[in-house]
């Protein structure tokens, strides 16, 4: 005997790089089959319960983002030529007393829309106002989703261009 034959390792390499090919298509089905949120956040509604069968781009989670972290103000349309993008703002909540959090203006809509009913001032519930949000920083994490909170804005101070990042603007003084 010689040993192998010239065509059974041709048999075998092709077997072998069909096996290879097989691999590589079910892990990629695998990673299409995983879902995974497209930021950090906390799952706030399970749309899908687990082992249902969903098309692509149906909902399965509502997912609350965290990072960035902002609060949800409105302006009155009589302050709203008052504010601008990156200007400082200063937060405070009821659980810390005495203690405010850095933030800035992150987002202005540049649509009225009618007064929600969070907010209680009888001055504003039937007036238009406009949506904005205003980034802060929580190095140690203490804000929470949902939270009250009081946003003050510096009208007066001059207004900064927006940081690149929201770290950025959480590591200068």
């Amino acid at each position: 005997m010689e040993g192998t034959r010239r065509e059974q390792l041709d048999q075998q390499r092709a077997e072998a790089e069909a096996q290879r090919a097989n691999l590589a298509l079910l892990r990629y089905r695998l990673s299409r089959a995983t879902l995974k949120a497209p930021s950090a956040g906390v799952i706030r509604t399970r749309i899908q319960e687990s082992g249902a069968v969903v098309t692509a781009n149906s909902p399965v989670f509502t997912l609350a983002l965290t990072d960035p972290l902002w609060c949800r103000v409105y302006v009155d349309e009589s302050d709203l030529g008052k504010i601008r993008m990156g200007m400082p703002a200063r937060i405070t909540t009821d659980s810390y007393p005495g203690k405010s959090y850095r933030g800035w203006v992150g987002y202005i809509s540049p649509v009225a829309e009618f007064t929600p009913k969070a907010v209680e001032t009888p001055e504003l519930r039937t007036s238009l106002v406009y949506q904005a949000r205003i980034y802060t920083c929580d190095p140690d994490q203490e804000l929470r989703l949902g939270m009250p909170a009081t946003v003050t804005l510096s009208l007066n101070e001059e207004s900064r261009t927006p940081p690149a990042s929201l770290s950025d603007y959480c590591k200068s003084p």
